[in-house]
């Protein structure tokens, strides 16, 4: 029997970061669902079956990423789904809000592909 692969949803307003971050993911043996916003996150989250792990933006329209975390964490089915900050924001402010609201890590852009992978298997294999 095949082994189900790993599905990651990854949040970006910017096409070419999901573009990347999907990429280094895929190569890594995830399967990635896209998000645009974090409104667009926050319906996948409910909708799509079998997320593993989030990776989401913080500046994005509509609904920015702290904010979508403090959505999902705040109960539901999926308030113990991991999810990882991307974000060019570095202020120790906002990574203690995301911190609070649940987030479970914080990586800087630009990123090293090879620190998101072992982040995102590292919290995939803490959730599975």
């Amino acid at each position: 029997m095949k082994m189900a692969r790993t599905k990651v949803l990854v949040v970006d307003d910017s096409p070419s970061v999901r573009q990347q971050v999907g990429m280094a993911l895929s190569l890594a043996g995830f399967d990635i669902v896209e998000a645009v916003d974090g409104l667009d996150g926050a319906q996948k989250i409910e909708t799509v079956a079998g997320l593993s792990l989030v990776v989401c933006d913080v500046n994005m329209p509509r609904l920015n990423g702290i904010e979508m975390v403090e959505k999902v964490k705040a109960g539901g089915k999926n308030a113990a789904l991991p999810i990882m900050m991307l974000t060019t924001e570095a202020a120790p402010a906002l990574m203690q809000r995301a911190k609070a609201a649940g987030a479970k890590a914080w990586i800087i852009k630009p990123f090293k592909a090879e620190i998101l992978v072992s982040a995102a298997k590292a919290l995939t294999k803490a959730a599975a």
